[in-house]
């Protein structure tokens, strides 16, 4: 139980799901709750992506994912762990945010200053094991 696999990991693997129970994988920039341990229920692992993506539209319909640790090209290192995906808001995505500009520094203050120049929205999530 729980994400340990992932500590000290750089990229995961995030896989969703179709509404035809196909699975999609894609391998993604995270940062843990510092303030969970990686190990137990409590764990929380955050992301990001463009709001009209289809990961963001698979975890809207169904919040069940699988993680792995991965390479930065999606190759799979380790094993799979199950986890609950749902958008967040407010306070809890601008921690999952600052959690991640702390981790991925100096390349997300660069994404982020392009960013600038796009209307398109972010949307931070948040993984729970389960």
């Amino acid at each position: 139980m729980g994400f340990a696999a992932l500590r000290g990991q750089k990229y995961i693997s995030l896989e969703t799901f179709k509404k035809n129970s196909e699975g999609v994988k894609t391998p993604v920039w995270f940062a843990a709750d510092p303030t969970a341990d990686l190990s137990g229920p409590e764990a929380r692992l955050f992301f990001y992506t463009i709001g009209n993506t289809g990961k963001v539209k698979r975890i809207r319909n169904n919040g069940r994912v699988r993680v792995a640790p991965c390479t930065m090209r999606g190759e799979v290192t380790g094993a799979w762990a199950d986890g609950r995906a749902e958008i967040i808001s407010g306070e809890e995505a601008a921690r999952g945010m600052a959690l991640l500009t702390q981790k991925y520094f100096p390349w997300k203050q660069i994404l982020n200053f392009f960013a600038l120049f796009s209307r398109r929205e972010r949307v931070v999530m948040a993984i729970r094991p389960v």
